[in-house]
């Protein structure tokens, strides 16, 4: 679609005619396609709107390709630092509540196996390291994986960045991308030392200041240099890039609703 075409709706809707198709601008358009009542209830499903690129992004510092997955990381592993036991795409059993974990994975995963899991939810660090000898023998194939991330794991934290980020939804689906991704990573805690960027970043969000909300997410790295977590290095400097470099158009199949 032109951006002279896509201007020309705007004004039709009474929308700031930018050429942008960003989230106020799909909303309006769901609004005319479906009428207002069903556009409202389709619009609750959701909390933001993510780039493509994003979130092929936010799959690859997680597990890389599934063709990686299916060579390395079927069986739990521990990533290291300050982690749990990580099972599937990134999900953190460290981080996730016992009754959360029940509630993803019993559909997929025997009981016995489904109580094993739950046995190391909390753990982290070095104690999830020690322990994970137990559940290694455990197997989550891909497509299991992949479905627990998208219909449960993503949702959940985009929610979360949703809370924790007043006026994300408002951001360009780049930067959207990149702080659910910032977020999934590191969780929503904001105090002390060690979240002075995460709470620095709420006020940014707000104000829409891209640039700055990149230079916070660099700033992060202070945490991880020379600790030989290269991974989180490179991963700050992704998301920081996809906000600097956040694109203003975007096609229908470069965005996926969240």
């Amino acid at each position: 679609m032109s951006i002279t075409r896509i201007k020309r709706l705007q004004k039709h809707l009474k929308l700031d005619a930018d050429g942008v198709i960003g989230p106020a601008t799909l909303s309006a358009f769901e609004n005319k396609i479906l009428g207002k009542a069903k556009a409202t209830e389709t619009s609750a499903l959701y909390s933001l709107t993510l780039s493509k690129k994003g979130f092929d992004q936010l799959i690859n510092h997680e597990i890389s390709s599934p063709q990686y997955y299916n060579l390395r990381l079927q069986k739990p592993v521990w990533p290291g630092g300050g982690s749990g036991v990580t099972i599937g795409i990134g999900y953190d059993l460290g981080y996730n509540r016992k009754s959360q974990i029940q509630r993803d994975w019993s559909p997929y995963l025997s009981d016995k196996e489904l109580q094993l899991l739950i046995s190391v939810a909390g753990r982290k660090g070095n104690d999830a390291k020690k322990i994970l000898k137990s559940v290694r023998y455990i197997r989550i194939p891909y497509q299991v994986a992949a479905t627990v991330f998208s219909e449960s794991t993503l949702p959940h934290y985009a929610k979360a960045a949703h809370k924790t980020y007043k006026g994300i939804d408002k951001l360009l689906p780049d930067a959207q991308a990149a702080i659910v991704s910032l977020v999934y990573n590191r969780g929503t805690r904001l105090s002390g030392s060690k979240r002075k960027e995460m709470k620095a970043i709420q006020a940014l969000v707000k104000q829409q200041k891209y640039d700055e909300i990149a230079d916070q997410i660099v700033s992060m790295k202070r945490l991880w240099e020379g600790t030989g977590l290269n991974g989180l290095l490179k991963r700050r400097d992704d998301e920081a890039k996809l906000v600097r470099n956040a694109k203003k158009r975007y096609s229908w199949k470069d965005l996926i609703r969240v």
